[in-house]
């Protein structure tokens, strides 16, 4: 249960990660652009994918059940 709710927090936290990069990109002019881009994408990237294996664990009674 824990698991699922801390894979959604990952989730939202990728989210926030990428929409921060581009609004601040946005709006301050930074030296290197391209360096914030490929930190915050691969971050966020990060981000999710931890968040989509945290929430998709299954217990193994989905699989007996679907097996009987």
């Amino acid at each position: 249960m824990w698991i699922e709710k801390l894979g959604s927090y990952f989730v939202d936290v990728s989210k926030y990660i990428l929409t921060g990069v581009v609004i601040s990109s946005l709006f301050k002019d930074f030296e290197d652009k391209v360096l914030i881009y490929i930190v915050g994408i691969a971050l966020a990237f990060l981000c999710l994918v931890v968040g989509l294996v945290l929430s998709n664990k299954k217990d193994g009674k989905g699989k007996k059940e679907k097996e009987k």
